[in-house]
């Protein structure tokens, strides 16, 4: 492996370790701050956090970010041999770099599809990090110069020059004690909130608190009915963050239900990220989202509107005008969706209008007691947000 080849798949390695570790305290203060916004949320459709915050960034509650930069260390090193090592060592790194840089690219295309066709979001740093991949492919793949058949054979020759050198020892163990320790101890995104301290349970509950009294609320022309806690979330039905926050925030719902009924009322409104029903929207997001909003609507005067949504927010990667359509008259029993279209539609648009007045830029945004959140927050701050609500309406 010449030096420019090796230092040029260096620079690629360390810009994905540097993004890899970024986006791995992205993934972090998501779940320990309720109130973190990242710097690369410009909008609805380039947001980190929305990525982030998906089933497609984890793997079995540990952020995909994780392994990326432990793959990237590993990257790193690997180009060190092939930059300082001996000939026999510079010879065999691109081959290791090309392996495993073909895996990450296959992975990364994977990633690349679910968010660009499934989210329909782009993520910055997985960006930065899909062009790392591919620079440590290009470059790797073009300095090898031997059969990549012949790789395992070199495994066990390669193996003991590492073991003769107690600075490549060294730095083996570290990475591998590296790797391990990120892998067992970064916070899992299910259980976050009883791992945590109570000490750190009590800065995030202040901190929320702190915004809750702080922040400016926003007179809502919505009536409570009775409820001493109304939340407004303005909706699309095709918006992964919008589906994520209605499973998660469901049981916490159906918790205040059972122990305050009444007390807590869930308003939705439309907000289709789709030009066909929202003059907000200069291009398309979610082609089927206009008529979701309608097929709710019908369904819920079939008193089907629960099953409606829940079969809507399960299938948002396969909905089309078409097949909503399809679901409106099996799902929520709807004979009569075409006559009511253009009526219905003007009453999505109605709620565009309020959303337009209340500034809203992307879904799901939140009104808590007039208090907005612009996206969804982990349950377990939405949990301490509505209790806090529940407290001041009682002490008054």
């Amino acid at each position: 492996m010449s030096k420019k080849a090796a230092a040029t798949s260096l620079f690629f390695a360390l810009l994905g370790l540097t993004v890899s570790v970024l986006a791995t305290y992205t993934h972090y203060r998501m779940l320990r701050d309720p109130l973190y916004v990242s710097f690369c949320d410009v909008s609805a459709t380039v947001s980190c956090t929305q990525v982030y915050a998906s089933r497609f960034s984890t793997f079995q509650g540990i952020p995909v970010a994780v392994f990326g930069a432990i793959w990237f260390a590993t990257a790193a090193l690997l180009s060190l041999v092939g930059l300082l090592g001996r000939p026999p060592a510079r010879e065999s790194a691109p081959g290791y770099l090309f392996a495993g840089s073909t895996l990450a690219l296959s992975f990364s295309l994977y990633l690349a599809y679910r968010s660009f066709v499934n989210l329909r979001v782009v993520c910055p740093l997985c960006l930065l990090t899909y062009a790392a991949v591919i620079g440590l492919f290009v470059v790797s793949g073009s300095a090898t110069t031997f059969p990549m058949m012949s790789l395992p054979r070199r495994v066990s020759s390669d193996l003991k020059a590492l073991f003769a050198s107690p600075l490549a020892i060294v730095l083996a163990v570290l990475l591998a004690g590296a790797s391990v320790s990120a892998l067992a101890f970064f916070p899992r995104e299910t259980p976050a909130s009883a791992e945590a301290t109570p000490a750190q349970l009590q800065d995030q509950r202040s901190e929320l608190e702190r915004f809750m009294a702080t922040e400016p609320r926003v007179p809502m022309v919505i009536p409570t009915l009775g409820a001493k806690v109304l939340i407004v979330k303005f909706n699309d039905y095709q918006c992964p963050a919008c589906g994520q926050s209605y499973l998660a925030y469901k049981p916490v719902l159906a918790k205040y239900e059972a122990s305050h009924p009444g007390a807590v009322r869930l308003v939705l409104r439309d907000f289709p990220l789709n030009p066909n029903c929202n003059d907000t929207m200069k291009s398309m997001l979610h082609a089927g989202a206009c008529d979701a909003a309608v097929a709710v609507r019908l369904a819920r005067q079939k008193s089907r509107g629960e099953a409606m949504e829940e079969w809507l927010y399960t299938h948002q990667e396969e909905m089309t005008p078409q097949t909503v359509r399809q679901a409106a008259r099996e799902i929520g029993q709807v004979t009569d969706f075409e006559a009511k279209y253009a009526s219905t539609l003007e009453q999505v648009k109605a709620d565009v209008a309020l959303g337009k007045q209340l500034q809203i830029s992307s879904t799901p945004t939140f009104f808590i007691n007039g208090v907005k959140f612009n996206g969804a927050i982990a349950p377990q701050f939405f949990d301490q947000a509505i209790a806090y609500e529940l407290q001041r309406a009682e002490s008054k």
